[in-house]
């Protein structure tokens, strides 16, 4: 029997919803997801394994004009991505205008098939929908347009399919029982930066990394402290809060998240340190996981 497999590639511009949509298609919560733009910094891989199959999809961080070393890394994990896609998911918001051309012009570069999927259609009506599938259909004319809820799962199943019928033939990428390429480590600090996202605003989210220093296993415990960087001392007083209030926070909600994703009790540390303008700093950005 043939096996196929295929690297499908999500892009779009911040806040357009890939995360919500690559969750859906995966089926479980791999990208974190928040209403503030550029959540998501890397690239993650979320692997769909069944007998005949194997889909590697990439979420990437939303399309923008970086403007400091940090955002440039971000767009390097774009540019990657559509290099080894064998399918091009461009996902845009019903309400979301493209004055810019940069994200077409990578589009119409590519020789992957691209489908556009025209997401967030419940907060719109039925016009509008017809409007941007016209639009886009004379701006791109790509392969498929899907007009999609991802939030609440509407016509995800028909991108899927479109998906299962363009992968090519080829063996599996990754063993069969690999759901992603990233460690726990790492799913452990976005739950943290997930919360700095929900909690904060302004730009405290935007200067924060959070690194684990110490992942231990003893027993039916896991001992894990992180660090939460920042880049001025005013946000470091911010982020702790009053009397601590704000941390303890930040540490109650991720640590119930990081328990039910490991399926063991937590005991979560937090630290917060100050390392001056981490986003423009090469070396820093490196041992972040930011390669360019």
């Amino acid at each position: 029997m043939s096996h196929k497999a295929g690297f499908v590639s999500l892009i779009g511009k911040p806040n357009a919803g890939k995360s919500t949509l690559m969750n859906a298609l995966v089926g479980e919560k791999m990208s974190i997801v928040t209403s503030k733009a550029q959540t998501t910094r890397h690239r993650i891989l979320g692997i769909v394994n069944e007998p005949e199959y194997q889909i590697i999809f990439s979420d990437t961080p939303g399309v923008i004009k970086p403007h400091y070393g940090l955002q440039e890394s971000m767009m390097s994990f774009v540019n990657g991505s559509l290099v080894d896609a064998d399918l091009i998911l461009f996902v845009t918001d019903i309400n979301e205008r493209y004055d810019e051309n940069d994200v077409l012009e990578r589009l119409q570069k590519t020789a992957s098939p691209v489908a556009v999927i025209i997401n967030k259609i419940d907060k719109s009506d039925e016009e509008k929908v017809k409007e941007k599938i016209s639009y886009w259909q004379e701006t791109l004319n790509p392969e498929a347009i899907f007009a999609v809820s991802a939030l609440h799962e509407h016509n995800v199943a028909a991108v899927m399919q479109f998906i299962l019928d363009r992968l090519p033939e080829h063996p599996a990428y990754y063993d069969k029982d690999t759901l992603t390429d990233r460690t726990e480590r790492f799913f452990v600090s976005e739950m943290v930066r997930e919360k700095i996202f929900k909690l904060y605003d302004k730009e405290i989210p935007y200067s924060t990394e959070v690194i684990v220093t110490s992942f231990k296993e003893e027993g039916k415990l896991i001992r894990i402290a992180a660090e939460i960087i920042v880049e001025r001392d005013s946000q470091k007083n911010i982020l702790i809060g009053k009397s601590g209030e704000m941390i303890k926070k930040v540490g109650t909600y991720a640590r119930q998240d990081i328990e039910e994703f490991l399926q063991k009790k937590v005991f979560l540390e937090l630290f917060v340190k100050v390392i001056a303008d981490w986003r423009n700093r090469k070396n820093y950005l490196k041992t972040f996981g930011y390669e360019n």
